[in-house]
């Protein structure tokens, strides 16, 4: 394992991902100062310290926290949350031993890393030269092989013609010969050229690259290490001193000799690994085809075909390059890039198309929801003719199926381009797999039964009153309808929109997300919750569309989320 052979493309990736990792160290740094400074309070300072360093959920921070160092750090902060009272010895060892080491240690670091990535970015430059030389020398071949033709065919027009004479046939013969004398040196230089550009990309992809990207490996994991030995030290400080948290510590400990450096370095290569291979040797490219023939036995016609054909050969050839070439480099960083990701590595690709499945799966799921609340809302409207007519809901209930039917889709379209992708990963587990479809287990009968529920009209076309009516007739449920109009009902809890709900019909009420009302009436069993925004704002509201909490010295009350 290896991080020259498997990650020889990635180098940005990696001037990154070794930022990161100081970031990270003088995030710790930093989380011990910090963690000094309120060593004289007590326990709740610890545990407000605790919080500000857990990384933030649903972002990009949490998922940097796969790695076991980060993961160790996450351990030490929530054994913090058991600590009781700390003194200002602590405080002092921390510093001593902890803080002032690790910053000497990140100095040392960034500038051991400014040298490597020096380092690199010096042989990407070598290279590239290389590469510019070729096209030079190759550019030069071709001219020189041009010229030599066109004076060949010059050479030969003169010695038809009998109008000529002897001295202008014996020039034009020279100059034929002079040219074909620099064709031929141009093609030494291009071949030797060549070599060398092979030599030298082959030292580049397998000597130098794999030498300065295995020393950035080791200085990474030497930062794991260290960083390690770090949550170590800080866990035998508070030992020392407060024998009391020692199993709060031990765990501390624990967590940091789980870190695995090897173990760290291989989830860089899966996070990083492109699929790609190195590229291989450029095949020689011959531009003396023309030139083969004598010159009794060359026609000037027969020199024009082979010329275009020629040229044709060597204008497919150009443009081969190589993936450190910045055209290249800077195509694979624009944003745009096709629905099925394929402009991307074939494992950068599978994550994507994995999120994409789950994101939509997520979108089926609030869909589905949201027709089952309509649906709750019809039947009530059908019991309770008063609160409002059950036909308005049909275009809503229409709209929510067409968009489930089309989430669905989409989801088969992500699955099979992730399908096949997998296909054509070496290897590939079969949990991501059996994560992706355990969504559709449980979700795609609903909504084929919403499909399978609709009639086909002579027409062709479809209705929705058959699987209204077998919906209403499953979900049908009691609603109390006595509204007591004369004393307005007490108020028996709150409650947190969880969605934006507009209340169009008789008897609800518009709802914002985030918005916090009063519970006055709960959910009976028909799906419906009676909230009051002030004495003249009250109505109904979807139960799954809120987050209630109930009064406890409310008579009768329960609390459900």
């Amino acid at each position: 394992m290896s991080w020259g052979t498997e990650l020889w493309d990635q180098f940005d990736n990696l001037e990154k991902h070794t930022q990161w990792g100081i970031d990270i160290l003088e995030k710790y740094i930093k989380f011990v100062k910090e963690r000094t400074e309120i060593e004289i309070s007590y326990a709740k300072q610890l545990r407000n310290l605790s919080k500000k360093y857990q990384p933030k959920k649903n972002s990009k921070e949490e998922e940097e926290y796969k790695y076991t160092s980060c993961k160790a750090f996450i351990s030490t902060l929530n054994e913090m949350n058991d600590y009781a009272g700390q003194h200002e010895v602590i405080s002092e060892n921390m510093t001593s031993q902890i803080t002032v080491e690790l910053t000497r240690y990140v100095q040392e670091l960034k500038q051991e890393r400014k040298s490597h990535f020096h380092d690199g970015r010096k042989a990407q430059q070598h290279i590239e030269t290389c590469w510019k030389q070729l096209e030079s020398s190759k550019r030069r071949f071709e001219r020189d092989c041009k010229e030599a033709d066109r004076a060949q065919q010059y050479f030969e027009k003169m010695d038809a013609d009998i109008n000529v004479t002897k001295a202008d046939v014996e020039k034009a013969r020279q100059q034929a010969q002079l040219r074909h004398q620099m064709a031929e040196d141009s093609k030494a230089d291009y071949s030797s050229t060549l070599q060398k550009f092979n030599h030298e990309q082959h030292e580049h992809y397998y000597t130098h690259i794999p030498s300065i990207f295995q020393k950035i490996q080791e200085m990474e994991e030497r930062r794991i290490v260290r960083i390690g030995e770090s949550m170590k030290t800080y866990a035998e400080v508070d030992r020392q001193v407060i024998p009391i948290i020692g199993k709060c510590l031990d765990g501390i400990a624990k967590a940091a000799e789980s870190i695995d450096q090897k173990n760290d370095s291989q989830l860089v290569i899966e996070a990083y690994k492109s699929g790609f291979e190195p590229p291989g040797d450029i095949e020689f490219e011959d531009y003396t085809q023309p030139m083969k023939r004598t010159i009794s036995e060359t026609s000037l016609s027969n020199s024009r075909g082979d010329s275009k054909t020629e040229l044709k050969f060597a204008s497919k050839s150009k443009g081969k390059l190589w993936p450190f070439i910045k055209k290249n480099k800077l195509s694979l960083k624009l944003g745009a890039g096709p629905e099925d990701f394929s402009n991307l590595p074939p494992e950068q690709r599978r994550k994507k198309l994995q999120q994409k499945v789950d994101e939509l799966n997520k979108e089926i799921q609030k869909e589905m929801d949201q027709r089952d609340a309509i649906t709750k809302m019809k039947d009530v409207y059908i019991k309770n003719p008063q609160m409002g007519d059950p036909g308005s809901l049909d275009h809503k209930l229409t709209e929510v199926g067409q968009n489930i039917e089309k989430l669905r889709l989409e989801v088969q379209k992500f699955e099979a381009w992730l399908t096949e992708v997998e296909g054509r990963l070496p290897v590939r587990g079969e949990q991501a797999r059996r994560q992706s479809g355990m969504y559709e287990a449980q979700n795609t009968p609903s909504v084929n039964n919403c499909a399978q529920d609709r009639e086909s009209s002579p027409d062709g076309s479809y209705t929705e009153e058959q699987s209204q009516e077998n919906e209403l007739k499953m979900m049908a449920t009691d609603f109390d309808d006595e509204f007591d109009d004369e004393e307005p009902l007490p108020t028996i809890g709150t409650c947190k929109a969880l969605y934006t709900f507009e209340g169009q019909n008789e008897g609800t009420i518009s709802i914002s997300e985030g918005e916090i009302l009063y519970v006055i009436e709960e959910d009976k069993g028909d799906g419906w919750t009676r909230i009051r925004r002030n004495e003249d704002e009250e109505g109904y509201v979807p139960t799954s569309y809120v987050e209630v909490y109930l009064d406890k010295n409310a008579k009768g009350a329960m609390t459900y989320i």
